[in-house]
């Protein structure tokens, strides 16, 4: 069983950048497909992006694509979200979920385990 959990959130204002990050405990990240969620107050859980096993495949929503990038460092058992060009509407707390597959998945329900999440706050 693997451990998640987030880091790097914090307060930005509208344009900047933030890098949130996903450390793994218990196993290596590299047996997992990797994915990134928000939830915004109200609103439901939402897909940001993914990663493959080895870290060659990613995926992103639309809303994101561009400016938000998914890494993944085996050395440090971490994979990494590159926030830039903020938006307000980027607000939300973020989550790193993994899965026990070679691909990601942009449904949040493919995902057997969850960090405990980090709030992104975007100023206008």
């Amino acid at each position: 069983q693997v451990q998640l959990v987030e880091s790097g959130g914090g307060l930005v204002q509208a344009g900047g950048s933030l890098r949130l990050s996903c450390a793994a405990s218990g196993r290596t990240l590299s047996s997992y497909g990797m994915g990134w969620f928000r939830q915004a107050p109200g609103k439901e859980r939402e897909f940001v992006g993914c990663i493959n096993r080895v870290g060659r495949i990613t995926d992103y929503s639309d809303s994101v694509k561009g400016r938000f990038t998914i890494s993944r460092d085996s050395a440090q058992n971490t994979v990494y979200l590159q926030m830039n060009s903020l938006k307000p509407e980027d607000t939300a707390v973020y989550y790193c979920a993994a899965r026990t597959a070679l691909w990601g998945s942009r449904n949040y329900v493919d995902y057997n385990y969850w960090g405990q999440g980090t709030q992104v706050t975007v100023s206008s």
